[in-house]
């Protein structure tokens, strides 16, 4: 198993936009082949970092996938949040192996 994860923070006070867009997600990464699991992740001890945690079922599945059309539709998505401030955060990317579980 194959996991990235891809954390921000957000600026406050819109912690609960960028939580409602990720409720309301496209989902074409769910469809894609090998794509195991999504969720979105709030740290409790610093409620404005998000982060994202994307399972795939091998490092392939998800180089094919960001090499796609799906992943480049999905973040053409992302450059036209009504807030442009949001638009521009970037986030830090963690790749991780799965050696045990």
């Amino acid at each position: 198993m194959y996991i990235v994860h891809s954390t921000v923070t957000v600026p406050e006070g819109k912690v609960d936009e960028v939580i409602g867009i990720y409720q309301n997600r496209s989902r074409l990464v769910d469809q894609y082949e090998g794509f195991i699991s999504f969720h979105l992740l709030q740290n409790e001890q610093s409620p404005a970092e998000l982060t994202v945690q994307i399972s795939w079922d091998k490092k392939e599945s998800y180089l094919n996938y960001i090499t796609s059309d799906a992943y480049k539709k999905v973040h053409e998505l992302e450059k036209n949040y009504p807030d442009q401030e949001l638009a521009t955060i970037r986030p830090k990317v963690g790749r991780f192996k799965v050696v045990a579980e």
